[in-house]
């Protein structure tokens, strides 16, 4: 019976320090891996000798790739392109700045090979400072996890574990590497959180601030609308749309009540605003039913399904 092959993503972007050493821990747990390993290093446009590194380590070791994106795109595109020309059934994320443990690869493969469609890693013990790091993460963890229902301790935790029939076919990017997780329950997969080893950084410096974390948040509106309404757009803009007919009415409900009984004007701020609201309803309403358009052409035209079959009995 043939292995199962995992593949070990691992972006890259001015790690040079780091690669070494790194590449031998993963070597060290190789054997541990219930299956056959390739590791892809994504050198995302590194302006150190990151790729020389890895370009040195790939001519002695056949099972390690690497490709070199053109410039430095964001840790999200690398990730994608590490998954797109990855080869493996489980397809494993991992950090190169050695603060992600490549011991704890094993137990999220045995945990996949469990029945479990992601496992998703939570820095327990985060080796990061406190105010421009942790604070910043929960903030962002607790909101995620409000909007997509899917209660995380650490949606930004690299180390992370996947089944591939469930991001395989992902189209990412901004921040959303880290929403992965929230994608994949939209396929209608069983995810857990396992607590794993961090380590303070050694060599070099964060590459990410604070702005990381606004970015996030606004993929997270994103995620949100794919999660709820990707298949029903048009609850969203006829929602809003009912919302500011009924606002405008009220308010030119007041304006005609104000003119007949208090002898106001007509033609006040008030109701031109009433009308805008009337305007602005008709425009949601024609841009749901466009929504509702696009939504079909999409699924119809590329066979694809607005649902996903776990399994099948004698079909």
């Amino acid at each position: 019976m043939e292995k199962q092959l995992i593949s070990i993503i691992v972006p890259v972007y001015n790690e040079e320090n780091n690669i070494p050493e790194l590449y031998d821990s993963i070597k060290k747990i190789k054997d541990s891996i219930p299956g056959t390993v390739e590791v892809i290093f994504i050198d995302d446009g590194s302006t150190d000798k990151s790729k020389v590194e890895i370009e040195n380590i790939a001519k002695q070791d056949k099972d390690v790739k690497m490709i070199a994106l053109g410039r430095n795109y964001g840790q999200t595109i690398a990730i994608a392109s590490g998954i797109k020309n990855s080869k493996g059934e489980i397809i494993v994320t991992l950090d190169a700045d050695l603060q992600n443990d490549p011991g704890d690869i094993p137990t999220l493969v045995g945990l996949i090979n469990k029945g479990n469609d992601v496992v998703s890693g939570w820095r327990k013990k985060r080796m990061d400072p406190f105010f421009s790091r942790k604070i910043p993460s929960l903030i962002a963890n607790s909101i995620i996890s409000f909007v997509t229902g899917l209660k995380l301790h650490d949606f930004g935790c690299t180390l992370k574990a996947y089944r591939r029939e469930f991001v395989d076919h992902l189209s990412i990017h901004g921040e959303m590497h880290r929403l992965l997780p929230a994608y994949c329950v939209l396929q209608g997969a069983n995810i857990v959180e396992i607590p794993v080893n961090h380590f303070p950084r050694k060599h070099g410096k964060s590459k990410y601030g604070l702005s990381r974390t606004l970015k996030v948040l606004l993929d997270l509106l994103v995620i949100k609308f794919l999660l709820s309404y990707l298949s029903k757009p048009i609850y969203v803009f006829g929602g809003i749309a009912i919302f500011s007919f009924v606002l405008g009415a009220a308010i030119n409900l007041f304006v005609v009540i104000r003119r007949i009984y208090l002898h106001g004007q007509w033609l006040s701020p008030l109701f031109f605003i009433g009308f805008s609201f009337w305007t602005l309803s008709v425009i949601c309403l024609l841009l749901g039913l466009i929504a509702e358009v696009l939504v079909r052409l999409y699924f119809e035209s590329g066979n694809k399904l607005t649902y996903k079959i776990k399994s099948k009995i004698n079909l």
